[in-house]
């Protein structure tokens, strides 16, 4: 019965997510896509389980989920390098997603 009640909850979060997207100011001023567009899009795919999609609309989605995970986590539990490790997965995954932005723009 409790599975049931999560997947039914999932469904309704998914619909609303789906219906209450936030517009992108950059876009809607420029008409550029800024480096973070199709995040949304791309997170309620992969909450919907659909990796392949979610990777097409958005390659950073991941890495940038595991970012705020690592961040909590890292700021939960008292890490001895906690700061270098935080700066090294900002530093990396803020060039994944600069590359992937860049590739978007100049070669699709």
């Amino acid at each position: 019965m409790f599975i049931i009640f999560i997947f039914c909850s999932l469904i309704t979060l998914v619909d609303w997510l789906q219906n209450h997207l936030i517009p992108c100011p950059f876009k809607a001023l420029t008409g550029i896509d800024c480096p973070g567009c199709g995040f949304q899009r791309s997170f309620i795919a992969l909450v919907q389980g659909d990796l392949s999609k979610s990777w097409s609309l958005y390659p950073p989605t991941i890495p940038l989920l595991f970012l705020f995970i690592s961040a909590g986590l890292l700021y939960k539990f008292q890490i001895k390098q906690r700061s270098l490790i935080f700066k090294v997965l900002v530093i990396v995954i803020g060039n994944f997603v600069m590359i992937s932005y860049v590739h978007k723009m100049f070669f699709s």
